[in-house]
């Protein structure tokens, strides 16, 4: 499953001056645009934007509530959490392995397939689509004994 990394920006307030932008909607547009591309260079892809409220100071005592409009942006993170990305201490046992490489893989499965077919090695169980597989008898618990 992909990891994403998020980034909020404000929006703008207000649209820049440019030639053929005549309304403060066109010139609102054109700078939303231009932001939205400008992160999208950057592998940055856009969720949504937020109205949010923020608590700034008025005066010495006094408070008071704005509203924060932001843009959300996510990409996938360059790097999956790899053996070099955890922490040097973290014990053996709480490191993954490295997966199997596809060929690895290949001769693995062709393995077990021949041993199968060989009778050396019992095929897995598998349980009828939809069901748990049992698992034997349960031991313990408020059971009659």
């Amino acid at each position: 499953m992909p990891r994403f990394e998020y980034k909020v920006v404000p929006a703008p307030r207000k649209g820049e001056k440019v030639k053929g932008a005549r309304t403060p909607t066109d010139r609102f547009a054109l700078s939303l645009t231009q932001l939205m591309n400008d992160l999208g260079r950057d592998g940055w892809e856009y969720l949504r934007a937020e109205t949010l409220p923020c608590e700034e100071r008025v005066g010495f005592t006094g408070k008071t509530t704005t509203f924060q409009n932001l843009l959300i942006f996510r990409r996938v993170e360059a790097t999956e959490a790899g053996p070099e990305r955890l922490p040097p201490d973290l014990p053996a046992f709480f490191r993954p392995e490295r997966p199997p490489e596809p060929s690895e893989l290949a001769a693995s499965l062709s393995a077990r397939r021949v041993e199968a077919e060989a009778g050396l090695r019992a095929p897995p169980v598998r349980a009828p689509e939809g069901q748990a597989p049992a698992i034997g008898p349960a031991r313990g618990g408020l059971a009659a004994e």
